[in-house]
Order: structure tokens, then sequence, then C-alpha cells
């Protein structure tokens, strides 16, 4: 059995008594409730759904680990003025994200880091630092020349915390997939013992399996060459595909929500790219970047997207990947990593829209919400149709397996960037790995 598929199940409603637990914080009595109805073994095919929910309810407490009285102490470690009242208003503004825990609010991990991307909120705290010039410089050769390539090298590492102790160790680390963006793809060294999935998989891997090692490296090199395109000034077809338009649940859901939503969004376009482009800029204009919870603990991610109107990239992707297919758009997932040179390899989630007769075309909401966010609309245009020369894509759809499957809890059951292991057959959680990713080389060709 593999226990990720569980979570294909998250879209069927806990029963009342456990989702009111839950809602409360009674984590330990929710999952007594769970244990209860597993063990009577009454009704099957809930579940799936109940295992589920007992893999997510402990992690809640480690995403929201802060009290109130936490959370304002840290904004008054920069900010000593910051008041009560201040951190209550950016509650309820939506600009803190929190759960209930044993009966009282707690806080996210990295709200003080969602805080600080918005400096006119909170003009106490030290700002984001800014991107360098280049960015917009290489982003306006692109416009100018038609494209920038870029050749990079990266080193990635993967090993558990603790020692092993001659148990049996599997571990799955990205790798660049073939896609139109990437070419001369090239393994360069590698841990032994490798098995390398097709060049095609949809969640492309570099795997080991061992009983006398704990720690695995991989050492790629690629070419990622981003072509400039204006989706609004190419001539659509009448007729266009119906692939890639359909809900994929529990995550791409057409609630009646979203419907109406995209019903309204797009109702005066005319052709596919007015579409496209309508939906990509409501939700550059309308959702904040937000740093989110680990993926498995959130339910129905695009449709919650819109209500809240926060999220960060993997979530604005999904939430434009559904409202695209709603509207007849084929749409769907890419996602590996940004390489900017300035900062190096970083997790990151963007999306692709089909336009027929030109085919696939990019959106990277995330990039676009900020560069409305820092006043520069040309940019939030620009991520519509287009990517930047800084990627390393290794995911071409959202839940799709590794190679070989991991039968056992992911850390993130729906995407892969920095890897995933088991040992003894149990996965293993961010914080029982250690991840991590160097750029070695980078240049433009």
């Amino acid at each position: 059995m593999n226990q990720n598929e569980d979570f294909l199940h998250l879209m069927d409603p806990l029963p009342a008594d456990i989702q009111r637990r839950k809602d409360a914080g009674d984590i330990e009595g929710a999952l007594r409730l769970i244990e209860k109805v597993l063990a009577e073994g009454k009704q099957p095919e809930l579940e799936p759904r109940l295992r589920a929910e007992a893999h997510r309810l402990p992690l809640i407490e480690r995403n929201y680990p802060y009290t109130r009285e936490e959370a304002i102490s840290l904004f008054r470690e920069e900010w000593p003025e910051f008041t009560e009242a201040q951190f209550d208003a950016l509650v309820e503004g939506r600009r803190i994200d929190w759960r209930y825990v044993r009966g009282e609010m707690r806080f996210h991990d990295s709200f003080l880091g969602s805080c600080r991307l918005y400096p006119a909120e909170v003009p106490g705290l030290k700002p984001k630092e800014k991107d360098p010039a280049e960015r917009n410089e290489v982003l306006e050769r692109m416009k100018a020349e038609g494209s920038v390539t870029s050749e990079i090298t990266i080193k990635a590492t993967i090993k558990t915390r603790t020692p092993a102790g001659g148990k049996k160790v599997r571990a799955w680390l990205p790798f660049p997939a073939a896609c139109p963006q990437q070419s001369g793809i090239q393994l360069v060294s590698a841990t032994g013992g490798y098995v390398l999935a097709p060049e095609d998989a949809k969640a492309r891997t570099i795997y080991w399996e061992s009983d006398s090692r704990d720690s695995f490296e991989v050492v790629y090199k690629y070419r990622h060459k981003a072509v400039y395109v204006d989706p609004l000034a190419l001539p659509c077809d009448e007729v266009q595909p119906d692939f890639d338009t359909g809900e994929q649940l529990p995550h791409i859901a057409f609630t009646p929500y979203l419907r109406e939503l995209a019903a309204r969004i797009t109702k005066d376009c005319r052709g596919p790219a007015e579409k496209a482009w309508a939906i990509y800029d409501y939700v550059t204009t309308n959702v904040d970047y937000r740093f989110q919870p680990a993926y498995v603990l959130l339910d129905d991610i695009a449709d919650s997207c819109a209500k809240e109107l926060r999220g960060d990239c993997g979530v604005m992707a999904l939430l434009f990947i559904t409202l695209c297919r709603i509207s007849g758009i084929p749409a769907k997932w890419q996602s590996g990593l940004a390489v900017e040179p300035w900062s190096g390899p970083g997790c990151h989630d963007w999306c692709m829209f089909y336009v027929a007769p030109y085919g696939w075309m990019f959106a990277d909401p995330s990039f676009g919400s900020a560069a409305r966010r820092q006043g520069e609309p040309w940019r939030q245009k620009f991520y519509f149709g287009n990517l930047d020369p800084w990627r390393m894509v290794a995911n071409s759809a959202f839940q799709a397996p590794l190679t070989p499957p991991d039968p056992c809890w992911r850390h993130d059951p729906y995407d892969n960037q920095l890897g995933e292991m088991t040992l003894d057959g149990v996965g293993l959680s961010s914080r029982e790995m250690a991840r991590n990713l160097e750029l070695v080389t980078f240049s433009y060709l």
C-alpha cells in the first residue's frame, strides 16, 4: 500500500465530531476518535481519509509553534514599540497565519518573514533585501534579444540527521528533467549505486538504496534557455485543445466558488490568451505572498487561496491552473528550483498554459505578485508567458510519484524539490533529514 495515496481522499469531509475537535485545537481528542473509528472497521470507505488526517494532525503544532505572547515578543525584538493592537490588526487583516492548538491561537513559524515582505505594514521591521539590478537587466535583455541561455551546475545532498546504524535507507533527490527549457543535461558525479529516473519522468529523481550509507550527493549540469514571448500578441485558433483541462482532486477542484469566480474574471475576454491573462492578472493583483505551512496540512488549495487571498508560489500556481482549466484553457504544473546567481538555488513552483497554435507558455504568479508588490507592473506582465533563465525543472505534474514510488509517508506528498528519505520503511520528516543545495557554477551563454 502506498500511504501517500490516502491524500487523494482529502475532499471527503471528516466526521463532524472529529472536525469540531480539530477546529478547536483538540489534536489529542481528534486522534483518539480517529483511532476508535479505524479500530472498529465499520467504515472502510472512510479509512484513507482518516489515516491521512491522523498523519497530519501532529504536524499542526510543529508548523504553528508560537503563542500570541511569543509572537508579539518576536516582533518587539526588532521593533520595541510594537503594540498588541498592531498585532491584532495584522491577524484580523489576514497578514498572519494561525491555527488553534489546545484551545488557543498559535502562529505560523514563518509569520515574521511573511510580514517583512510588506514593509509599509510593518515599518519597524527590517525589510527584505532588494533584488540586485541584474534581475531586471537580464529580463530586459530577454525582451530585446528574444532569449537568454544560462549554463548551471548544482550540487545536491541529502542525509539522515542521526546515524542510520545499519538500517535500510532509501533516498531520492530531484534531477533535471527533459523539457522545452532544458538541454545538455549531464550527471557530473554521484554517490555510487544510484538509479536515474527516465528523462521524461513527471517527478525526475536520482535514487539510492543502502544499508551501509546514510548520506548521498549528486552534481549535475544543464543549460536553461528562456525565450521571450508576448501571448497577447499571438493569433489564436478558434478551436482549442481539451487536454489538461480536468480536475485533479483534491487540490485542483472545480468548486462552485471557483466556477463563479472564473466566469466573472473572464466574462469580457475574447480568446484563450485574453482569458489566461485575465486570470493571471487577477491572481497576481489580489493574492498576497505569505509563507505556508507544509502542504500536507492544506485543504483544497486552489479554493482556499481564492477565498483567503494569500499563498506562496505553489498555492498561487494551483489557483491559476484551476481557474484556467475551468475556463477551458489547458494548464499544468512545473516546479524545481529558482537558481538566481546572486542568492543560489531555492525551491520554487510555477505553471504552464497552452494556447493553440503556439503551444505551451509559462506563468509564474508568485513572481508576478512580487513584482506588483514591488511597484514594477512591467515585470508583473513579464511573468505572463515567460520565465527567467534561472530555473531547474524537475517536476512536470502535481502529486507525481517518485521513481521508484515511495510507499511511505513523504515529507511532501505533492511535490519534490529537496528530496525524500525513508529509514527502515518509515518516511522521514524535514527535521529528520539534512538537505542542501549548492550553486557550483553559473554563466550566461
